[in-house]
């Protein structure tokens, strides 16, 4: 589970977001991080009961991604995310591809997987998928207990436009217009701080499963 000293250092850096602070508060991101690694730890292994792709070797910290911020090409120059963020695929966090996500972050935790703005020759592989095997992406994404839990797939990122090759009238056109395919769930901090943290999760993760298989074929 992830502890309440974790979100309370999360909570005191999101109000002392510079470097001094974090110098002398290091000891407890040193904590946190451990934390989120030993729970990462008992998702891989509940994970790889259900998708056979992730290994229950493979590394936590390869999982967890860094709580520095890249400035570089940003107006907010705070150094450093308030939140931690986990990325779970066979090859760890540095995937490009379908994935599954958690963002442990106070009061704003979620679960999410699919694939974010993929690449243009990934794009054009999905949207293939979705135009030629539509009735499997239904059978996923209408299937109550996948419905109940995430809704329909996420709807932030979307054409304004028709994609190319494509019409308007397209009966899948509303998913073809899509940016990124993902799902998403919030949980809240009690949900990652009670006995069953684990649990929640990997069932989370086990729903969202069978979308992961079908970006899987679409990129195969």
């Amino acid at each position: 589970m992830i502890t309440g000293a974790t979100f309370k250092f999360l909570k005191e850096l999101t109000v002392n977001n510079d470097r001094n602070w974090f110098d002398n508060h290091k000891d407890l991101h040193n904590a946190a991080k451990e934390n989120v690694l030993e729970y990462v730890a008992e998702i891989i292994a509940g994970l790889s009961q259900i998708d056979t792709l992730i290994s229950d070797k493979l590394e936590p910290k390869n999982c967890v991604m860094r709580i520095y911020r890249d400035v570089r090409f940003s107006k907010d120059k705070t150094p450093y995310k308030t939140n931690f963020g986990v990325g779970i695929s066979p090859f760890g966090k540095k995937f490009n591809g379908p994935g599954y996500y958690l963002h442990i972050s106070p009061e704003a935790s979620f679960i999410a997987g699919g694939c974010w703005f993929p690449e243009a020759g990934h794009l054009k592989l999905i949207r293939q998928e979705i135009d030629y095997n539509a009735a499997d992406l239904k059978k996923v994404i209408e299937n109550t207990e996948f419905k109940n839990y995430f809704g329909d797939l996420d709807s932030e990122h979307i054409l304004k436009t028709v994609p190319k090759g494509y019409s308007a009238d397209h009966p899948q056109i509303s998913q073809l217009k899509l940016k990124s395919f993902t799902v998403s769930h919030q949980i809240t901090d009690q949900d990652l701080q009670n006995k069953n943290a684990v649990k929640k999760v990997v069932e989370g993760f086990e729903i969202m499963h069978p979308f992961i298989v079908f970006l899987r074929n679409a990129l195969s």
